[in-house]
């Protein structure tokens, strides 16, 4: 195996299908139904509680924020969502 030579530095783009759709529900209104990526948002920050997904209800127009454990940041970062790195300030 030989190694390539890195042209770029950065994130690596990966393709996703257009297909890829999540499922969500609204603590609101009750609705369920399903997202494509680009409908959602990811914060990723230190710790649990400030890591979230928040994406608007296309049923009832509110904002939705959710807690997202690992296994949910990985299947939305996966999955093609845009992701958000929250850094902590310096001390």
């Amino acid at each position: 195996m030989t190694a390539l030579p890195r042209t770029h530095c950065g994130p690596v783009t990966v393709p996703v299908p257009a297909a890829v759709r999540f499922r969500a529900a609204c603590p609101g209104c009750r609705a369920r139904f399903e997202l494509g990526a680009e409908a959602l948002r990811l914060a990723i920050g230190a710790s649990r509680r400030t890591t979230f997904y928040s994406f608007t209800c296309p049923e009832c127009g509110s904002a939705v924020r959710k807690p997202a454990g690992e296994r949910i940041v990985e299947l939305l970062t996966g999955g093609g969502v845009r992701t958000l790195r929250l850094h902590t300030a310096a001390r």
